[in-house]
């Protein structure tokens, strides 16, 4: 094992990350498939830490540049990422329930950690998602005249609603063009978009707005939270919209603040 650690740190210069999997894949192995107890204290290798990353963020200008050179429900899907700070998977999960046009938020259910939170619904975002939301509904409702339409209900609540897995509230906002077959039930669903669709989406759109950064749907997330803070809304805030549990998680976005201690001027500037 030690051995093995050392290549990959060595010859492979395998990340912290990666790392780190191959030893917990292994103590897992050890443990509960082979049922032999190691004796961690002859393992000689010191367990990596990962290191501070700084976010990658885009400028205003260079958010709206991005959604400019999307379209469809990727573009939508864009704006709600950066306008409300969602995560990649927390945006495709929503369901039509999950929308409060009224009071104009968003709730977010079992985000990371397993942790619900509110955020805000941008105004601007408002029309058009009513505008998907009928063209949604139309798939939704071509489905049951076909004797489908049925969604995967959360945290197995189709035993205690049997029925619910056909209402509109429960179906996602952006479903995938195609239905599959789940292979546990035999029933045939409508998934919610592939995440994959989204990044190759985000990635063609800043490849044709020529932003020379890389741009993945978790930075819209990171110009979120960076642009707020830039606007002068408190940290705590931002750390709820965010849903972190730690506020020093929120404090990696100061790093592109223009005030307080790193508003250091450089030496060569005079």
């Amino acid at each position: 094992i030690n051995q093995f650690i050392t290549h990959l740190v060595v010859d492979r210069k395998a990340s912290a990350s990666t790392q780190n999997q191959a030893i917990s894949a292994i103590l897992f192995l050890y443990r509960n498939t082979l049922h032999i107890e190691l004796d961690q204290s002859s393992l000689n290798f010191i367990r990596p830490k990962k290191g501070k990353r700084v976010p990658n963020v885009l400028s205003v200008k260079e958010v709206r540049t991005v959604i400019a050179n999307m379209t469809g429900p990727y573009k939508l899907m864009a704006q709600i990422m950066y306008g409300s700070g969602l995560r990649l998977m927390e945006c495709l999960r929503l369901r039509v329930k999950d929308i409060d046009f009224e009071n104009h938020r968003i709730i977010v259910y079992d985000g990371k950690g397993g942790d619900d939170r509110v955020t805000m619904l941008p105004d601007s975002v408002i029309a058009p998602m009513r505008e998907h939301l009928i063209q949604t509904k139309a798939i939704h409702k071509k489905d049951l005249a076909a004797g489908l339409g049925s969604v995967q209900m959360p945290f197995a609540l189709d035993k205690k609603y049997p029925t619910a897995h056909k209402e509109w509230i429960w179906q996602f906002i952006f479903p995938a063009s195609t239905l599959y077959v789940e292979t546990e039930t035999g029933v045939t669903r409508r998934h919610h978009i592939h995440e994959t669709a989204l990044q190759r989406a985000i990635k063609a759109a800043a490849k044709t707005a020529k932003i020379e950064k890389r741009v993945t749907p978790h930075t819209f997330r990171h110009s979120f939270a960076t642009h707020l803070l830039q606007n002068g809304y408190d940290i705590r805030t931002v750390q709820e919209l965010l849903g972190h549990k730690d506020v020093k998680t929120t404090m990696i976005y100061t790093h592109v603040l223009q005030r307080g201690g790193l508003a250091v001027k450089s030496p060569l500037d005079g």
